[in-house]
């Protein structure tokens, strides 16, 4: 019997034999104090908050990229930070990157935020974040700009990269006729869509469908005041649906905000999260 570890509704990134104790959810820095005496190491798996998306003056925004994943043993730590997603907002300009998470020696970026122009973010888990790439996960695990990666770089044009943390797709370059946005990749964790600005007819690209949870949809009307781009699929909740001409949020645990069309206002990122588990 065969199994894709793309869509394998049996994978659990839960370790064997080891019980989940605490969710940490807040984002900034939080005290962790109540770890019993005696335990030496624990096991985390640690997720970036998300990437914006863009909005221009004319024409349509990127979506932004996931935050990153990162999980493995660490030494205990009495703090723990968790990323915040990158704000949306209505100003033309690159989106906001998500906040990095980190506990003990566990650490995820965050998603790159929309590219200032068409072009999505590049997805996060990286040393380095561009918007044409990401060079090197945290794990180590290297990046590409045109196939699978673990933070797959943005496309530079098209539809999001696959990986485990995926970029945005770019938003439409034109602005007459009828156009449509590029989805975010597909992955564990992915990218917003991108959106459209035109007077024809426009449909925002659809967030990343993630691997346990749903992008959401792009908005698709006639004018400027429709072709949002859904949010990207988070690690713990579906990407929100775009409104009009605003970018859908990623979902919680890392998605990647929607683009927004000309001068809305653009997808958030959703908030890392950390899990650790002994």
């Amino acid at each position: 019997m065969s199994a894709s570890i793309y869509s394998n509704s049996q994978f659990t990134d839960s370790p064997y034999g080891l019980k989940l104790q605490r969710t940490i959810t807040a984002t900034g820095t939080t005290s962790i104090t109540d770890i019993p005496a005696g335990i030496q190491r624990v096991y985390a798996i640690v997720i970036g908050g998300g990437g914006a998306g863009s909005t221009q003056t004319t024409g349509g925004g990127g979506g932004g990229g996931a935050g990153g994943y990162s999980a493995g043993w660490t030494y205990i730590s009495t703090s723990v930070t968790v990323g915040a997603g990158g704000t949306g907002t209505s100003t033309s300009a690159a989106g906001a990157s998500g906040g990095s998470s980190i506990y003990g020696m566990v650490m995820a970026g965050g998603g790159a935020g929309g590219a200032n122009g068409t072009a999505g973010g590049a997805a996060a888990g990286a040393t380095t974040v561009t918007a044409v790439t990401s060079s090197v996960s945290y794990t180590g695990a290297s990046a590409s700009t045109n196939t699978i990666g673990y933070a797959s770089g943005s496309s530079g044009g098209g539809a999001g990269l696959a990986g485990v943390s995926t970029s945005g797709g770019q938003g439409a370059t034109g602005v007459t006729g009828t156009q449509t946005g590029n989805a975010g990749g597909r992955g564990l964790i992915t990218g917003g869509g991108g959106a459209v600005g035109t007077s024809g007819t426009g449909t925002g690209g659809a967030g990343g469908t993630g691997d346990f949870f749903a992008g959401g949809t792009g908005s698709s009307g006639t004018g400027t005041s429709f072709g949002g781009g859904g949010g990207g699929a988070g690690y713990t909740s579906d990407g929100s649906n775009a409104s009009g001409k605003n970018g859908g949020n990623g979902g919680s645990g890392g998605g990647g905000g929607g683009g927004a069309s000309t001068a809305g206002t653009a997808g958030s990122g959703g908030n890392g999260v950390v899990y650790i588990y002994y």
